[in-house]
């Protein structure tokens, strides 16, 4: 949950609009008996109206509190504003930890309780983040996005990371450790088709390829043969998200883990709804895929609630 200005890296007067939509979004998870999380950021953290409005909701028990890390909005203010460092796991890491000191703090404050769920901005996330959130407590991180490269923004390289939730230790967010104090449930993202680590290597050689390669990648989707796709209203429609649902179930994957921007709630606050129609058609995409989930007898649940994965 975000302030409105996509893309502007600014420390502060951030208009906070979408959050006041918080309240019809919520109207949709009851109806199915969902429970979200919300992971909030600085500005909104500290605004006592956007405040207001999550704490009805989690008085009333139907929702989770977590954090979400935008290091250009977060004090200290210290790092020049460029794209590289819109990344949290690009700063120094004394300046990571006492960014997400003060998120924190003022989470705790404004709700009177400790968070442990997290997500990095911009899915900035590593190893120096890790630890800091093995410091102050938390238990949960939803950062780490499957089958995806945030090279070209300066970001880290999930493109061999598991789709399936998994403990870790902080020293390797990477690398599951029965052992480990965190668990990653990462956004579900994955192929419509069977066999997820296979489409996901041809997928990458033909990403390395010559310059045509993404005119290669369309095609192979139109004909149904590599489809990528994230549970995400933003990225896939509500067939496509059901799609996607199915396939994850089939390869063994315990948890669907929807994921959107609060600034797609309004038309132009963020690159994925335009017009009203646009944010009529993506809540109707979310009651797709929610009733689909209530359909095949599955348990809504908050971030917190976690998955405790054997070995592979």
């Amino acid at each position: 949950m975000e302030e409105d200005d996509w893309g502007n890296l600014k420390t502060r007067d951030h208009s906070l609009e979408n959050i006041q939509q918080i309240p019809a979004l919520q109207a949709v998870f009851d109806c199915y008996g969902a429970i979200p999380t919300y992971l909030i950021d600085f500005p909104v953290s500290g605004d006592e109206e956007c405040r207001k409005i999550f704490r009805k909701i989690l008085e009333k028990g139907r929702c989770e509190i977590g954090t979400h890390c935008h290091p250009w909005n977060t004090p200290p203010f210290e790092e020049d504003l460029n794209e590289r460092n819109s990344m949290l796991c690009n700063l120094p890491p004394d300046l990571v930890t006492r960014k997400l000191e003060s998120l924190h703090e003022s989470i705790e404050r404004g709700f009177h309780f400790a968070p442990k769920s997290f997500r990095a901005g911009r899915w900035g996330f590593g190893t120096d983040v890790a630890h800091c959130l093995e410091s102050l407590g938390y238990g949960f991180d939803t950062s780490i996005t499957p089958f995806t490269d945030w090279k070209i923004y300066q970001g880290p390289d999930f493109s061999e990371a598991s789709p399936f939730p998994y403990r870790f230790a902080s020293r390797n967010a990477f690398q599951e450790e029965t052992g480990g104090v965190l668990q990653e449930i990462p956004p579900t993202i994955g192929f419509l088709q069977k066999n997820f680590p296979l489409r996901n290597r041809i997928r990458r050689k033909i990403m390395n390829g010559p310059l045509s390669r993404m005119r290669l990648i369309g095609l192979l989707d139109k004909l149904n043969l590599l489809s990528l796709r994230w549970l995400s209203p933003e990225m896939s429609g509500g067939k496509d998200m059901v799609r996607l649902s199915q396939a994850v179930i089939a390869s063994g994957n315990p948890v669907l883990n929807l994921s959107f921007h609060s600034t797609s709630l309004l038309p132009s606050k963020g690159p994925f709804t335009q017009t009203e129609e646009d944010v009529k058609n993506f809540l109707r995409d979310i009651r797709m895929f929610l009733e689909f989930v209530r359909n095949q007898g599955m348990e809504f649940a908050p971030l917190s609630k976690g998955v405790v994965q054997a070995t592979r």
